[in-house]
């Protein structure tokens, strides 16, 4: 049931107090990576990752969803305000990936673990899960490597 709020609130309408919202910020990044585990022989990377094993790697524009969800503040009527997603987005992720060679210019992926778009959602998830303020909570990040391939994360363990 919509009700209007009282004066002080203008001429927002608020929903029962117990509705949750999904907002979501989209970004997109170009980057380059190689899928390669130096674990496995030569071999095995070729007959696994294909194509993707090029020595010299190969890129991708990227297309990323964040979804936060919670319940719409009284004042602001938001659950999070979409432009510190964009900003905690930039500084955490997009600046460090955008343009970026990920297997070498990014930490997390140096070790020799496989950027696969499911080890970026999950690098992604990690970057910005502790900088989404509460009460809005991080639900999802959704990360097109392709227009055919696509990889969520929602934080499970």
């Amino acid at each position: 049931m919509l009700t209007k709020t009282n004066k002080r609130d203008g001429w927002c309408y608020r929903k029962q107090e117990n509705m949750t919202v999904y907002i979501t910020r989209r970004e997109s990044f170009s980057a380059a990576h190689r899928l390669h585990n130096p674990g496995l022989s030569a071999q095995e990377n070729l007959r696994i990752f294909g194509k993707c094993n090029n020595p010299h790697g190969h890129g991708h524009n990227y297309n990323l969803e964040v979804t936060v969800r919670g319940k719409p503040d009284r004042e602001t009527g938001m659950v999070m305000n979409i432009t510190d997603i964009k900003t905690i987005l930039n500084e955490n992720v997009l600046n460090l990936l955008d343009h970026r060679n990920i297997d070498k210019e990014v930490d997390w992926f140096k070790n020799g673990r496989c950027s696969t778009a499911e080890n970026l959602v999950i690098f992604i998830w990690n970057q910005i899960h502790p900088l989404i303020p509460h009460p809005a909570v991080l639900d999802q990040v959704k990360l097109w490597e392709t227009e055919k391939n696509i990889a969520i994360y929602r934080g499970e363990e």
